[in-house]
């Protein structure tokens, strides 16, 4: 778990202001697909454009995280104590 927190903090020390910006938006898009609670046409349309945010952030965010974590595995040790 603390190797997990330890890539996160990695990531989170190489990404940028965009990158928060994504992860808010795919966030925000995901938990909207949870709480989606709209009848009949309206829910097919928002249904699909909140998979579109999602889709379109997430893969870049993924992307990001995983070359963090491949790039060099020994600067997501956790930190002796």
């Amino acid at each position: 778990m603390k190797k997990i927190f330890s890539c996160a903090d990695e990531y989170l020390h190489r990404s940028d202001w965009r990158d928060l910006a994504l992860l808010k938006l795919c966030m925000a898009a995901f938990g909207f697909l949870i709480g989606l609670n709209v009848s009949g046409k309206k829910r097919d349309c928002a249904s699909f454009w909140a998979k579109a945010v999602f889709l379109i952030t997430f893969i870049p965010l993924m992307k990001k995280f995983f070359g963090v974590i491949a790039e060099d595995s020994s600067s997501c040790e956790p930190d002796a104590e």
